[in-house]
């Protein structure tokens, strides 16, 4: 290697979990933090919207982001290779996913109720908020195989598939409080 810095391996190919376990970059583990990863980074570019509109539930999705972190510390901890004190470290609370179910609640109650399916719109807020949703449920999607195999706790499953449903009660709400009319699906002809 040229290039060589303090902490910085020249194994070009693979990364290391916080146990310190060598893995290929293609390993589940690391395809989950980088969606959990590219997550936080959809709702930051969200909250910036959500922000220059005024909306309230902004400081939801600071928690959330930092909520992400600590879901990126449990994905990295593989529980095959960790010691206790590793799993003490990055244990992942359920708390979050109560809070996540109460706030959906608290929106929900000020929406008008779904008759159709609606496509991503609803002003940019709205829209962005739609795409961190999509890119939650990815999220979810890759951290499926390393809690079915053990490897990380189910309820970081639980909180990513709360999220989604999050994002998408908060997508509607900040197009309803703008003033936006959010895209109806109907069939092409």
């Amino acid at each position: 290697c040229i290039f060589k810095k303090k902490n910085y391996s020249c194994f070009v190919g693979f990364s290391s979990t916080f146990t310190g376990e060598r893995r290929p970059k293609e390993d589940h583990i690391f395809e989950a933090l980088g969606n959990t990863d590219e997550l936080s980074s959809a709702i930051g570019l969200a909250r910036e919207f959500c922000l220059d509109k005024g909306h309230a539930f902004t400081h939801q999705l600071d928690k959330i982001q930092c909520i992400l972190q600590d879901v990126g510390s449990n994905i990295a901890t593989p529980r095959s290779s960790a010691r206790e004190s590793h799993r003490k470290r990055t244990k992942f609370s359920p708390q979050p996913i109560t809070e996540l179910e109460t706030w959906i609640d608290h929106f929900t109650e000020e929406l008008p109720p779904l008759t159709n399916f609606i496509l991503p719109s609803g002003g940019k807020s709205s829209a962005a908020l739609h795409l961190a949703r999509t890119v939650c449920r990815r999220a979810e999607r890759s951290v499926a195989p390393i809690v079915r195999s053990g490897e990380t706790d189910p309820d970081v499953a639980k909180f990513l598939n709360r999220l989604s449903d999050y994002l998408f009660t908060v997508a509607r709400y900040a197009a309803m409080k703008e003033g936006k009319e959010e895209k109806i699906y109907t069939r092409p002809e």
